[in-house]
């Protein structure tokens, strides 16, 4: 009876210490100061046409909030012009921005082929005159 309690206590902490083990070994990367996750960084700036209606300006956002519901693509933001102070190194001509950040930068590239990504440029780029696009990577 003794050698089935020990059998038992010894299986009890071998399982319990496997998974310590497996749960400390899974959160290691979250502490090592050496190994810093790579962000990619999707920025777009547009030029509408001057020619749009007020209503047709506003509804370029709806643009943004299609690409808001696309995998990959984390944290879309997007805004006009802050009246920041004129400044030689600002350029506030533009009309819209927008910015996303990406895990990777396949991730990146995989949401720009997306069928629904290309539909929807296809759909609002009648209404810009100008778009530059910026691809960051942050460590």
């Amino acid at each position: 009876m003794e050698r089935r309690k020990f059998l038992f206590r010894s299986v009890q902490a071998s399982a319990l210490l496997l998974i310590s083990a497996n749960m400390f070994a899974s959160a290691l990367p979250m502490f090592n100061p050496l190994k810093k996750k790579k962000v990619y960084f999707h920025y777009l700036l547009f030029w509408l046409r001057k020619d749009l209606s007020e209503a047709e300006v506003k509804e370029f956002e709806n643009f943004f909030e299609g690409l808001k519901k696309l995998p990959y693509q984390k944290n879309l933001r997007y805004g006009k012009p802050a009246d920041s102070s004129p400044r030689n190194v600002l350029d506030n001509t533009f009309t819209y921005n927008a910015s996303m950040e990406f895990d990777t930068l396949e991730e990146l590239e995989a949401y720009g082929q997306l069928p629904e990504h290309l539909a929807l440029v296809k759909k609002y780029k009648p209404f810009f005159e100008k778009m530059l696009v910026h691809d960051t990577v942050y460590n």
